[in-house]
């Protein structure tokens, strides 16, 4: 469900997936606020990403606390959000929803929408080392495999897909026409 009046869209998925240049890319075209999350980490974090350590539930629950947060502030100022976060597990994507003050916890009905950016493995591994090797980003790809065993979707939350192989240009077009956001992007 998305409102003219302020909507979050999260784009998902594990790294390498296009989080950011589809996040970056529907920005421009939706007139929405672009957020990484990846930009609310900590410090600690980014450096136990770094060092090949995947994080604990633990490490992630204050930075998720912190998106939910983000997103409440743009909800009740009624403008419109695109949030690029892994959102692995059911838990995570809960605790963003929550930032929906009108949000029931596990009812799916909400302004806070998730799209997962959906990739074969192998063409992850590639974006990611390629990323690795050109220095843009902190997680190696050895931490892959431990996002794509957290990856759990249950068909009842709604999650809309797309095959994050397409050209970008396609994706975000892709997006705009699913059926929640049809009215909400018209100027």
């Amino acid at each position: 469900m998305v409102s003219r009046n302020g909507a979050v869209i999260v784009i998902m998925g594990v790294s390498g997936a296009g989080k950011t240049t589809i996040g970056q890319k529907l920005e421009k075209e939706i007139n929405y606020k672009y957020l990484d999350a990846d930009d609310f980490h900590s410090q600690s974090n980014k450096e136990k990403m770094s060092m090949g350590i995947p994080l604990t539930d633990e490490d992630r629950k204050p930075w998720l606390e912190s998106l939910r947060d983000a997103i409440e502030e743009y909800l009740i100022n009624k403008n419109g959000l695109i949030l690029g976060c892994s959102a692995l597990k059911k838990q995570y994507r809960e605790i963003l929803r929550s930032g929906d003050p009108d949000y029931k916890s596990e009812g799916y009905t909400t302004v806070v929408n998730f799209v997962l950016l959906d990739v074969p493995a192998e063409v992850l591994i590639a974006r990611v080392n390629k990323r690795a090797a050109e220095g843009k980003h902190y997680m190696p790809a050895s931490l892959l495999q431990s996002q794509l065993d957290l990856l759990k979707i249950d068909e009842s939350e709604g999650i809309l897909r797309v095959d994050a192989t397409l050209s970008p240009e396609s994706i975000v077009d892709t997006i705009k026409e699913m059926h929640p956001f049809q009215s909400c992007f018209q100027s």
